[in-house]
């Protein structure tokens, strides 16, 4: 597959995420991707929408200066439990506190999505929510998912794409492609815009 889009212009995914490669995959356009490099800390104050909106176009942004021209796609999630940003769990013991704590709960996803235009020097930030309602789950449950699906460097604790699903009692969002972290339906309206027409 050529590199380039129908026009000449390259597509560029600004992350390193083997889920995001996949699903930005799924729209049969010609991509590379790129690691964005940035520091994903949090700013003093705040808020997970405002969190993932400015690494999104934080990304992008690296990316788009390294490489004038392209279209680059940068994005970022945050999780949300009781009011408070749970990330990547990273290993057994923190998975397991994630989702005991999750448990009868209701988390909620906040996906940052950029697409930097560097030929027009325009730029479409949006944020996408995806609740998940937890099953009550029983550390039986918990110890019996983890061992098999080992999703240490997913938020969450999950993969709503694999085995994971059996945790919920329901899902309620726009995108579901949202929740892996990269919103393909938002993404293909962008990418429209910018003049890239997917169908």
């Amino acid at each position: 597959m050529s590199e380039a889009l129908f026009d000449g212009r390259r597509l560029i995914l600004a992350s390193t995420s083997p889920f995001r490669r996949e699903l930005l995959a799924r729209l049969d356009l010609p991509f590379t991707v790129r690691s964005p490099d940035v520091d994903e800390a949090r700013l003093a104050g705040e808020d997970a929408p405002s969190l993932v909106a400015r690494l999104a176009e934080w990304k992008a942004q690296r990316i788009a200066e390294r490489e004038p021209g392209a279209l680059v796609i940068g994005s970022d999630q945050a999780a949300v439990l009781e009011g408070e940003i749970i990330g990547k769990p990273g290993n057994h013991q923190r998975a397991v506190d994630q989702l005991q704590r999750a448990s009868g709960r209701v988390v909620t996803f906040y996906t940052g999505l950029c697409l930097l235009d560097g030929a027009r020097d325009q730029r479409q930030v949006a944020v996408e929510l995806f609740h998940v309602a937890f099953r009550k789950l029983t550390m039986a449950m918990i110890e019996h998912y983890l061992r098999r699906e080992q999703p240490y460097q997913c938020a969450g604790s999950f993969k709503s794409e694999g085995l994971g699903i059996a945790l919920f009692e329901r899902l309620e969002g726009h995108d579901p492609t949202g929740l892996i972290g990269l919103p393909l339906i938002r993404l293909t309206r962008m990418l429209e815009v910018a003049g890239v027409v997917v169908l």
